[in-house]
């Protein structure tokens, strides 16, 4: 699978994965399962923390960041082969929680298949009680809070 990943910090774009849909995302609806959007909003977010110096600046300090919860909004299925672009950006930090979002596209039409959230909260990994986030870990991610 090939994928292409990118982000313009100077731009304040939102950071963007492409791949394509392989056949075991696919459910007895002959469509990707919803489940696999979480996994797909999971590994987006990680990817984009990669890239942007986040998880250096986590591991770092003896933090990560564990899920609250997810919200996502299914819009229309997505098949085997097509290719996808997820894109994802923070919107907001608050004292140990962070809001991040995902909007999942179809290349070939730009169709909006779903839209989704999570909220995570910053904990110190050795007791994985949340910590304050500290400003050098949220430089590393520039807020979008108006992004659509």
């Amino acid at each position: 699978m090939k994928t292409d990943h990118s982000f313009e910090k100077q731009d304040h774009q939102p950071f963007h994965h492409e791949f394509v849909v392989t056949p075991d995302t696919i459910d007895q609806n002959g469509h990707v399962n919803n489940v696999v959007y979480i996994q797909w909003m999971q590994d987006v977010a990680v990817l984009h923390s990669q890239i942007c110096g986040g998880t250096a600046a986590i591991e770092h300090i003896g933090c990560s960041w564990v899920v609250r919860s997810h919200k996502i909004v299914y819009l229309s299925p997505a098949y085997v082969g097509d290719r996808i672009k997820a894109l994802t950006w923070v919107a907001d930090f608050g004292k140990v929680r962070s809001l991040r979002k995902y909007i999942f596209l179809r290349e070939k039409d730009e169709k909006v298949l779903a839209r989704g959230e999570t909220d995570w909260v910053f904990v110190k990994s050795d007791t994985g009680r949340p910590h304050a986030i500290p400003a050098d870990v949220q430089k590393c991610f520039p807020l979008l809070p108006d992004y659509h």
